[in-house]
């Protein structure tokens, strides 16, 4: 599983760094998210799924 965060509809909530520990996500220098890892580990995906789910503005999204 691939993700990324379009920076356009982030608001820098920080709901995604903190549902996957900032394993997957952390803040750029705009204080925005970003996806640090190019694959999500198979023992993050729930968490991911997660944070794309609960993402106030639909910022997460899965690359396929």
């Amino acid at each position: 599983m691939k993700v990324k965060v379009n920076e356009d509809k982030c608001i820098g909530c920080g709901s995604c760094v903190s549902l996957t520990d900032a394993k997957v996500f952390d803040f750029n220098d705009d204080g925005l998210a970003y996806a640090k890892v190019d694959e999500v580990e198979v023992s993050d995906k729930e968490a991911v799924e997660n944070a794309i789910t609960y993402c106030p503005t639909a910022a997460i999204e899965e690359v396929k």
